[in-house]
């Protein structure tokens, strides 16, 4: 047996995506593999025992491998955590003070700040007006009629088939309304319809001649309730989706198919004890103006699906919501988490104002998505996608991105044992070129390193790994990994405008050998020429911008990394990500110092950190005179509106007064 410590730096634990991702790292390996945290162990290969070690952020875990292939295993897990686990590493969500719960551990009725309104926690905003309509889930009453060990053991499969099929189908509707990050939680769920724990549990009662059904409601129960009793809210929450797995399996058992929410014919509020993530997702947007529940939470899968839907949303309300009458109007606030019972004329009156004001400026920030950014005077910024993928390219060119800023081409790197091949890589660069439309699209190289391994890359290990052998650094150490990408880029270059562009330089010396090897490259393959750039996501080149301004056909800022080197500040740090905030003052120095080289030189700036998204951020960048945005999808269209509204001049005032500031904190008091 073979043992490696790690630590989980994801930065809410090791909740149902990244376990999906261990559980199906382990699944690759014929091992035997345990994880152990503190006093409990889990198979690795089951996704329900896994959730329930309640592994934090920050805390070290124990991989214990038995086997052929343990060395292999331990490999392929230690550089799944390392890689995050299929999360990018960013801050957690603000932590938010649930509804009071009584001496007995039930949730209280929500406190009120007047007779008729009860507050609860936001969980999506927007705001809804109409009567409620109190949600009740049918109980299944299991009968036991037990027909023979084979019959039910039959009865479950077929059962446990279905629910993966109407899961599946969940995934695909989710991917069309929703992102990737939101349809992973259905992956989620059938990683839990798949755990051989759970599998064996059910299968062990059946043997004990008990039916299907009650077999597999027992084997639930049991892992729903560890989970709930977690210390962890968010990991607590997860029991919800062991639930609302088993509901839809126990129901497939009895002879139902999935539950139809029963409404009446004219839109509604929903109230509810809770809302599973199916329930969420189900919910038919044009009869469902809001919901509201009495348990549940702003980091609940439900919650974020609400999110995602644009469905006004209140949760954690507690047990009174449940005693309106059904019927009854109510203002559902979800930005301020407000439920107003049976409102006067004035409060309507005031919360229609309000929500069309919400929906107004939705709706105008959507239907000129596609419309440039231009200021009220007349300066344009560009704004573009971060993408990660060929989807993430087909939502970016209808979401109004007028190209991709950032192509990580991470993904087609990590899982798998060993590099893509150049074709591999050609056909989906070739195809997210197809994608965009003729858009430009910049292409960053691997951007792996010390702190993201990878099986089939050597790297000796490093106690800091942030200053190590990352990015560029890694790539130049090991040109015929870099050569063979640049040549899959270079001819899907024939297909449209791409871009390449290197992270972590830090030296000139860096840029050159880059730049040298693509040109030789090009004139191997009689490769169209391609606009060449470099990160500035390290200190040193934003202070040596001038010199890279002289070679380089543009600049795009990294700020999350730029703010962690500035700052020496290590963004996920549990008690210094709060103070690792990119509009601190010297952070914006060195951006206002990069976008002066390069204008003087005639070169453009990019911003493709999340500072470009950040509202109070955008007028200021644009102010130092940013020339492009470069965000995640759905901020594309907020972003443009928002630049719509300003006015450089002013703009220009309020960068001034940002650079003159001693603090972050200083410059987002200033507007």
């Amino acid at each position: 047996m073979k043992q490696i410590d790690v630590v989980i730096h994801n930065p809410t634990g090791l909740h149902a995506r990244p376990a999906k991702v261990f559980v199906n790292t382990a699944k690759q390996f014929d091992s035997d593999i345990r994880v152990v945290h503190g006093a409990k162990k889990a198979n690795a290969k089951s996704m329900i025992s896994l959730l329930t070690l309640g592994v934090e952020s920050g805390s070290r875990i124990s991989i214990l491998v038995e086997g052929d292939d343990e060395d292999a295993a331990l490999v392929a897990l230690e550089t799944a955590v390392a890689n995050g686990l299929g999360e990018d590493h960013e801050p957690p969500p603000p932590v938010e003070t649930p509804a009071p719960k009584s001496a007995n551990g039930q949730q209280a009725t929500a406190v009120t700040l007047a007779s008729n309104m009860i507050k609860g926690i936001p969980a999506a905003p927007g705001i809804a007006i109409g009567p409620i309509y109190r949600l009740q889930h049918e109980e299944i009453v299991i009968e036991e009629d037990f027909q023979g060990v084979t019959t039910e053991q039959n009865r479950l499969h077929a059962a446990i088939e279905r629910a993966r099929i109407q899961l599946a189908t969940l995934h695909k509707q989710m991917l069309q309304t929703a992102s990737t990050s939101e349809a992973a939680i259905f992956e989620a769920h059938l990683e839990i319809l798949d755990d051989p724990d759970l599998l064996d549990a059910v299968l062990a009662r059946i043997n004990k001649q008990q039916c299907a059904a009650r077999a597999w409601q027992a084997a639930i129960d049991v892992r729903a309730q560890a989970m709930a009793q977690l210390n962890d809210p968010l990991l607590a929450g997860r029991a919800a989706d062991i639930q609302d797995v088993g509901y839809r399996v126990l129901r497939l058992l009895m002879g139902a198919d999935e539950q139809q929410i029963s409404l009446p014919a004219h839109p509604v509020i929903l109230v509810a004890g809770d809302l599973s993530p199916s329930d969420t997702a189900a919910l038919d947007r044009d009869k469902i103006l809001g919901f509201c529940t009495a348990a549940g939470g702003p980091t609940a899968h439900s919650a974020i699906i609400a999110r995602a839907l644009s469905l006004p949303a209140i949760v954690s309300a507690g047990e009174g919501v449940l005693d309106i009458e059904n019927l009854t109007t109510v203002i559902l606030n979800g930005t301020s988490g407000i439920l107003t019972i049976n409102p006067d004329t004035a409060a309507i009156t005031e919360a229609e104002t309000q929500k069309q004001a919400w929906k107004s400026a939705i709706k105008a920030a959507q239907k000129s998505a596609t419309q440039p950014a231009i200021t009220q005077d007349g300066h344009r910024v560009e704004v573009v996608a971060n993408i990660g993928g060929l989807a993430d390219a087909e939502k970016a060119a209808a979401a109004g991105a007028e190209g991709v800023g950032l192509l990580r081409t991470e993904f087609l790197f990590l899982e798998r044992t060993e590099p893509p091949t150049e074709l591999e890589q050609f056909e989906v660069y070739r195809d997210i070129v197809k994608a965009m439309n003729g858009q430009p699209i910049i292409v960053r190289t691997l951007d792996i390193g010390g702190d993201k391994p990878l099986p089939y890359i050597d790297v000796a290990h490093e106690d800091n790994p942030f200053l190590g052998e990352r990015g560029i650094r890694l790539c130049l150490n090991r040109p015929e990994l870099l050569r063979k990408q640049l040549r899959a880029i270079l001819r899907a270059a024939e297909f449209g405008p791409l871009r390449i562009m290197f992270p972590m330089v830090a030296d000139l010396s860096e840029w050159r050998e880059a730049r040298d090897m693509v040109r030789e490259i090009q004139a191997e393959l009689g490769a169209p020429q391609v606009e060449l750039g470099i990160m500035i996501e390290v200190p040193s080149a934003a202070l040596m911008a001038d010199a890279f301004a002289a070679e380089v056909d543009f600049f795009s800022v990294g700020t999350n990394d730029l703010t962690q080197y500035t700052l020496a500040m290590d963004r996920m740090h549990p008690l210094l990500a709060g103070k690792s905030d990119g509009l601190h003052p010297a952070v914006l120095r060195l951006i206002s110092r990069t976008v002066e080289a390069a204008h003087a030189a005639g070169k453009w700036v990019g911003v493709c950190g999340e500072l470009g998204a950040d509202a109070q951020a955008v007028p200021i960048l644009i102010g130092m005179g940013v020339d492009e945005l470069s965000i995640s999808v759905p901020a594309i269209a907020p972003a443009k509106a928002q630049i719509r509204s300003l006015n450089l001049a002013d703009a220009k005032v309020l960068a001034e007064k940002a650079l003159a500031c001693g603090t972050a904190a200083e410059v987002r008091n200033l507007g």
